[in-house]
């Protein structure tokens, strides 16, 4: 499998992109992630322009299987974050064939 940009890596690609240093681009990183989790827990949605849309969404108690046993077991209700990938994004980097 692949590796994905290490978080040093993204620090040095933002502070060379914006010409500043890497502790600023490092505080702006975590400044966004913080604004993103803040936001999503207080208003249920964050939003990224041209990236996509973290939603804070509720799930149903539901009944599920033990795998291993096959016996059916309770699955509580909770609450979950989703992440809905924008349509340019999406189109830019899995472009629709046909």
């Amino acid at each position: 499998m692949a590796t994905g940009m290490t978080k040093t890596a993204l620090v040095r690609n933002v502070a060379e992109k914006l010409q500043v240093n890497n502790k600023q681009a490092a505080a702006f990183l975590e400044h966004l992630a913080e604004t993103a989790v803040k936001e999503t827990k207080k208003n249920g949605v964050f939003v990224i322009p041209g990236l996509g849309r973290l939603v804070k969404a509720e799930r149903k108690a539901r009944m599920g299987r033990n795998p291993q046993t096959g016996e059916p077991i309770k699955i509580k209700a909770k609450t979950v974050v989703k992440f809905r990938v924008a349509k340019a994004a999406k189109d830019a980097i899995a472009p629709k064939k046909g």
